[in-house]
C-alpha cells in the first residue's frame, strides 16, 4: 500500500490580503501543480492536499484530503478576503482534520501563510497550539510559516516552529514567497520519496522525525532567480 503525504495549507483570508489576493490565488495554484508534478515524479506515494482558509467566523475546509489527481485549482470565488485573523483556531482546525488519518509511515507538511498576527481565536490559544505542533513535530510532522508585516522567525518559534520565511506583502514579494516555497516543498517531497528506500518503516520514521526538528526547510533557496 502506498504510503501518503499530506499537503496542509493553512491560508490567511483576513481582510488585509485583499491587496495581494490575486497574486496570492496564483502562487497557489502554482503550488497545486508543484505538488501534481511531485505525484508523477514519485508514484509510490499519494499526495494528499486539504486547503484551510482563514478568517474570523469563517475557518473552513475548500478541499478536503483530496488526492492531488482530483484537486481543482482555486476560484477567484473560492477566496475572498474579509474581517479578522484567527490563526490558532485555523491552525488548530486544519490539524484536527486530518490527524486521524495520518499513520506514522505517512508523511506530513503543514504551510502557513499569513500577512499578519493572531487577533480574533476563541478555541485555541498561542500555548495550546505550540503544545501541539511539538507533540506532532515528535511524530514526523513538519511544520512551516510564512508571515508579512511581522518577524516570521519569532512568531513561529513561540508556536515550535522551526522553519519560517519573511515575505513583503506586494504582488513581487508574493510571487518571490511562493516560488522560494515551491522549490522547498519539491525538495521536501525528493527527501520524503527517498525514505521509501529505507529498509525499515523504523528507520524511516526515524527520519522524518529528524527532519520535521531540522531547521533548514527554505535553506539554499536562490531567492535571485527572476519569477
Amino acid at each position: 500500500m502506498k504510503t501518503k503525504v499530506f499537503n496542509l495549507i493553512i491560508l490567511d483570508e483576513s481582510g488585509s490580503m485583499s491587496c495581494i489576493k490575486s497574486q496570492a490565488l496564483s502562487g497557489l495554484n502554482e503550488t497545486l501543480q508543484t505538488i501534481r508534478m511531485a505525484q508523477e515524479k514519485y508514484p509510490d506515494q499519494q499526495q494528499i492536499v486539504s486547503i484551510v482558509p482563514f478568517e474570523s467566523g469563517n475557518i473552513r475546509l475548500l478541499r478536503d484530503k483530496e488526492p492531488i489527481s482530483e484537486v481543482k485549482d482555486l476560484r477567484p470565488e473560492e477566496y475572498n478576503p474579509g474581517a479578522c485573523t484567527p490563526l490558532y483556531d485555523a491552525i488548530g482546525f486544519g490539524i484536527q482534520s486530518i490527524r486521524k488519518h495520518v499513520t506514522d509511515d505517512d508523511s506530513v507538511l503543514v504551510t502557513i501563510i499569513t500577512d499578519g498576527l493572531e487577533n480574533s481565536s476563541c478555541e485555541y490559544s498561542g500555548k495550546a497550539i505550540a503544545m501541539i505542533i511539538d507533540e506532532l513535530k515528535q511524530k514526523g510532522w513538519m511544520f512551516t510559516y510564512i508571515g508579512a508585516n511581522q518577524d516570521a522567525v519569532e512568531v513561529a518559534r513561540t508556536m515550535n516552529i522551526n522553519n519560517a520565511l519573511n515575505f513583503v506583502q506586494d504582488d513581487e514579494g508574493t510571487a518571490r514567497m511562493f516560488l522560494k516555497e515551491r522549490r522547498s516543498r519539491d525538495r521536501f517531497m525528493f527527501e520524503s520519496a527517498s525514505l521509501c528506500c529505507m529498509v525499515s518503516s523504523e528507520e524511516a520514521r526515524a527520519e522524518r522525525i529528524k527532519m520535521a526538528n531540522s531547521c533548514n526547510f527554505f535553506d539554499d533557496i536562490d531567492e535571485d532567480e527572476n519569477v
